[in-house]
């Protein structure tokens, strides 16, 4: 376990803490840390605001290395962390994006109601678990040909489409339409590709999950209609990344940024930030490639909603547009983005590094689904198994405040091998039974390390997010029936 940190702290509003740029050598800005006086406690108690300082000192970084409400540690960057580079200057880090690249998540309505729900909810989370491969080591459902790998590196979502898991209409609720253009299957090694093609389609393990919820509260009517959600609606969520592809792709640009970083004369306090010019050779491989992962993993969350919808229509012999169950969106919480932002007072196009946290772009954002341009662009906030989730919308002062960016979820305060030590299996299945939540995990190991006692209180991250003005409360839901990977 990490030391708790023991480094200044300033106080600069009631949700906004900074670690001053003088505090260690190297730091060209201040670490900015979105909390308040109840989570930063919990903050500081794994030694996270020192990775948030240790980014402070990579060149090119702007206006402050900024960190979500749910930050705990992390590989080079922190879980929860937020990095905007100039272009001309910058740098790309692949411990800003993590070794699970595009891990997202989506968000799908139906028109069914929560209560009729609920009595075919273990019916249908059964259902699930034999429609989608999960766990550890789970072999996908399908056999790709010889090059459709590539294809899937490439065009992301489209390739899926195309070969009939999904509707057209799916591509325009994901963010980037679930395809990164920069993407070149090329710079994606052999063995990145033999890891990820039995995997595709898979859950995975983990934080990984499907979970069928009830839209318990509307906080925001005008948005909440625009995304088709309404109070007492069964809704679905789907949390999963890009599996052995994307960790792999990881592991070979690591080793390639620990020899750029020799080769750029880069000073870096701590060896996992390693990293490259944007603009050099390996800096620009590295985006090629992590663009390949993000496309890979927004497929694999496209079959795994293919086969959510098969088992809603296997289960009520009901069509799944006749069910109502349209794509929400799809946002993802590992990723690095060139993006134009307001800089100085004037735009300028930046390379956003958000390691746990979720893009929040404002209305009339063009990035935004033209069906949701008004309200701004749907974020989805999953809770720890068994408790609360939420749907937010990007506002402004997101843009002037963290580049767009909010929290990812609750945040973990107690490690995997601690929750193991702690919790047993069976009472965390009664403790859910009792709250009336039906659940299926791949094992029991499973179970206990992704307890709810062992991450924050979701619903005092989206409290301190929603207040900071990093996004804006939609609606909550409750979990009815959970299937972990």
């Amino acid at each position: 376990m990490n030391r708790r940190w023991d480094g200044p702290l300033e106080k600069k509003g009631k949700y906004v803490y900074e670690i001053p740029k003088d505090y260690k050598k190297g730091m060209r800005v201040n670490g900015r840390i979105f909390s308040d006086e109840r989570m930063i406690d919990s903050i500081i108690g794994d030694n996270a605001p020192e990775q948030v300082a240790n980014v402070a000192t990579l060149p090119g970084i702007i206006d402050a290395a900024m960190a979500m409400p749910d930050i705990h540690w992390g590989y080079g960057f922190p879980i929860g962390g937020v990095a905007a580079m100039r272009m001309e200057d910058g740098v790309i880090s692949p411990g800003g994006v993590g070794y699970d690249i595009n891990c997202g998540v989506r968000l799908v309505r139906t028109d069914l109601a929560a209560e009729d729900i609920r009595k075919n909810s273990k019916d249908l989370i059964d259902e699930m678990y034999n429609n989608v491969p999960a766990g550890v080591g789970k072999k996908a459902r399908i056999k790709l040909k010889r090059g459709q790998l590539n294809d899937v590196l490439d065009y992301g979502v489209e390739w899926a489409v195309e070969e009939g898991y999904g509707w057209e209409e799916d591509k325009k609720r994901i963010e980037d339409n679930g395809r990164m253009d920069a993407a070149d299957s090329g710079k994606v090694s052999g063995k990145a590709k033999q890891r990820g093609e039995p995997q595709l389609g898979t859950l995975g393990g983990g934080n990984h999950f499907l979970e069928i919820q009830k839209v318990d509260e509307i906080f925001d009517k005008k948005a909440a209609k625009a995304f088709g959600i309404e109070e007492g609606m069964a809704t679905v969520m789907i949390h999963s990344g890009s599996r052995g592809c994307g960790h792999q792709i990881a592991s070979d640009y690591i080793r390639d940024m620990e020899r750029a970083v020799k080769k750029y004369g880069i000073d870096l306090p701590d060896k996992q930030l390693a990293c490259a010019p944007i603009d050099s050779v390996e800096g620009k491989d590295y985006f090629a490639a992590m663009s390949c992962g993000a496309n890979y993993a927004w497929t694999n969350r496209q079959l795994i909603l293919h086969w959510v919808r098969e088992s809603f229509e296997k289960v009520y012999n009901i069509s799944a547009e006749d069910l109502g169950m349209d794509l929400v969106y799809d946002v993802c919480h590992n990723i690095a983005k060139r993006e134009s932002h307001e800089v100085n007072g004037g735009k300028q196009e930046v390379v956003v590094h958000r390691k746990g946290a979720t893009r929040a772009f404002a209305p009339g954002r063009k990035e935004v689904p033209a069906k949701y341009r008004d309200v701004g662009q749907p974020v989805i906030i999953p809770g720890d198994m068994g408790t609360a989730s939420y749907l937010m919308r990007g506002r402004k002062t997101s843009m002037q405040r963290s580049w767009g960016s909010t929290c990812h979820g609750a945040g973990r305060v107690m490690s995997r091998t601690g929750a193991r030590k702690r919790f047993r299996a069976n009472q965390i299945k009664k403790e859910l039974s009792d709250k009336g939540i039906y659940v299926r995990a791949a094992s029991n190991k499973v179970l206990e390390e992704e307890s709810p006692k062992a991450y924050k209180e979701v619903n005092r991250v989206v409290e301190i997010t929603h207040n900071a003005g990093l996004s804006k409360i939609v609606a909550r839901m409750v979990p009815i029936g959970v299937m972990k990977g």
